[in-house]
């Protein structure tokens, strides 16, 4: 176990903002998540003081940056126009969302199943792709503060390799519907080198913008969730329906999202939480 004080950081909310789909609330105080092979559980102690299932060397090694606690959030929300009441209802609704830094296969993998369905629709269908292929994690005995995990079994979502193994017959079965075929060639693109990570996080956002968008069946907004949640280009503005609303009812049809070149994408998660939770 390992506990420390965050600012600005809240595991409940960021659960529920959608960003991420293998990560769950188990009650007030517990959240769960499985990212990079491994179960996680947080508690929130009060105070801005948190207990990690891990040790301090995990902790540093993996969730400090898939959390981001390294960038001053603070300093971000406090940059936005104050004449703004919308967005500024939204960040006070939302304190403590963070943008996690996500493993880059999973997250287009993962955007492209969501088109089109429901947050927990979603969940499901990653859910039972991870169990297509992914690494078997048995739910680890957790002694207080911790609370018993919500299920016995978990997987880790797919490697490349593994991924490559599940034919278009599984995909249908897991309820992939027309997506099948995006997600074999995304797959496909990972496996042969066309799509290579550690490379793409070297593109300018407008270069790896044309890469994600010129992939089979991807379009601008999965692009754009893909590159925010997959490879952290925080200046990114994906619209879905639940942010046209709020471009319609708000800012005259359109959400300036230039104004705020570097955390446009962050703005974008309250005003997402917010309109879909108050």
């Amino acid at each position: 176990m390992y506990t420390t004080h965050i600012d600005f950081f809240d595991p409940a909310r960021i659960a529920d903002s959608g960003q991420a789909f293998r990560i769950h609330q188990i009650d007030s105080s517990h959240t769960e998540l499985v990212a990079f092979g491994r179960y996680l559980q947080i508690v929130s102690l009060g105070g801005n003081d948190f207990a990690f299932s891990c040790d301090k060397d995990e902790f540093d090694l993996i969730w400090r940056e898939y959390f981001d606690l390294d960038t001053d959030y603070v300093k971000v929300v406090k940059s936005v126009d104050k004449t703004d009441k919308f967005l500024k209802d939204a960040i006070d609704f939302g304190e403590g969302i963070r943008i996690l830094k996500q493993d880059e296969f999973e997250s287009v993998i993962s955007y492209i199943i969501s088109q089109r369905r429901s947050i927990p629709s979603i969940t499901t269908c990653v859910d039972r792709f991870s169990e297509l292929a992914g690494k078997r994690i048995k739910a680890p005995k957790l002694e207080e503060p911790f609370c018993k995990p919500l299920k016995d079994v978990y997987y880790a979502f797919p490697t490349v390799n593994e991924a490559s193994k599940i034919d278009q017959k599984q995909l249908d079965d897991i309820g992939a519907g027309y997506r099948t075929p995006y997600i074999i060639s995304a797959i496909n693109d990972f496996m042969s080198g066309k799509l290579i990570p550690s490379r793409m996080h070297e593109l300018s956002d407008d270069e790896l913008y044309g890469v994600l968008i010129n992939m089979y069946g991807v379009g601008v907004k999965v692009a754009n969730c893909v590159m925010l949640f997959g490879f952290h280009r925080t200046g990114r503005f994906p619209v879905d329906v639940w942010i046209k609303r709020i471009e319609d009812e708000y800012y005259g049809g359109h959400f300036d999202a230039a104004r705020y070149p570097q955390s446009a994408g962050i703005l974008q998660q309250f005003m997402f939480y917010y309109i879909r939770n108050k």
